[in-house]
């Protein structure tokens, strides 16, 4: 697999070294040879203490590795939340964990925010879901443009993610259009994940051409199994050409579960793509 030279990707903590704690993955990054890591929510509330904070900053500095995408707080993702952005009974929640965000962005200069939307729920009516929705990402999109951040809005796969509502590409640039004419901020994009999208058979070749303007941050792993490039059917070839061809010049999440280990997965992809190499030879070495 030939992949564009420009293009460089970044490991996701939280998918990726499953073997070791969280506070241990920015290091096993950084030997894999990435300077460029992303997160989901690193914290089990949605107001963590300020050590724990601390701590999570702190193993990414100390590992050289820096964090350019980070997940708003979702709920508890093991227990089924997919996010609290549309959940009329968690807007506190949701409100409460924006500072932290603020202060996680500010300590690694993070840009990218990942906003889940959140499950449908029984009790209440799509439209005051999607009010609440409207609103939260409105002041999400706010909070972050002090620190020139952007929000991200991600389809997820059907049959594993609950009542989520977005799972194309489309549903996400609606969402993303009715924000953006809503709060008339120009920083809520959409996040383009290839398992995702070819899990419901949506096509993340067209979505990448079409939703080129509005694409923030793409996400990589093939489908089905949401392993690392080469075990599924995507073809990634074509893909990372046409992120070429649209000019995407952000990082490209790894956001897959590995076959057998994170090194044997990162066998596909060239020391010179993960960024290490760059910064070895800005550094004379």
């Amino acid at each position: 697999m030939l992949i564009p030279t420009h293009i460089r990707f970044a490991a996701n903590l939280s998918i990726l070294f499953p073997e070791l704690p969280l506070a241990e993955r920015p290091s096993a990054a950084a030997e894999a040879g990435f300077t460029r890591v992303e997160s989901w929510w690193p914290f089990a509330g949605p107001t963590p203490s300020d050590h724990e904070i601390d701590e999570f900053t702190s193993s990414l500095e100390d590992s050289g590795v820096r964090l350019i995408a980070l997940n708003c707080y979702a709920g508890d993702m093991a227990s089924g939340d997919r996010g609290l952005v549309s959940h009329p009974s968690r807007i506190a929640e949701f409100r409460a964990s924006i500072p932290t965000l603020l202060t996680v962005a500010e300590r690694t200069g993070c840009e990218l925010f990942n906003a889940l939307y959140g499950q449908r729920e029984a009790s209440v009516s799509p439209e005051e879901q999607d009010e609440v929705a409207l609103e939260n990402l409105a002041l999400c999109a706010r909070s972050v443009a002090t620190i020139g951040g952007k929000v991200l809005i991600e389809a997820l796969a059907r049959g594993e993610n609950g009542a989520y509502p977005i799972t194309t590409a489309e549903e996400a640039m609606s969402v993303v259009r009715r924000s953006r004419d809503r709060s008339g901020a120009d920083n809520i994009q959409v996040l383009l994940d290839t398992y995702h999208l070819a899990s419901n058979g949506d096509d993340a070749q067209t979505a990448l051409v079409r939703y080129a303007d509005y694409v923030g941050h793409v996400q990589v792993a093939d489908a089905p199994g949401r392993h690392e490039p080469g075990t599924g059917g995507f073809d990634f070839g074509r893909f990372f050409d046409l992120l070429e061809k649209v000019e995407y010049g952000g990082w490209v999440g790894l956001e897959y579960r590995p076959l057998i280990s994170a090194e044997t997965s990162f066998e596909w992809l060239p020391w010179e793509r993960r960024g290490r190499a760059d910064l070895d030879r800005a550094e004379g070495r």
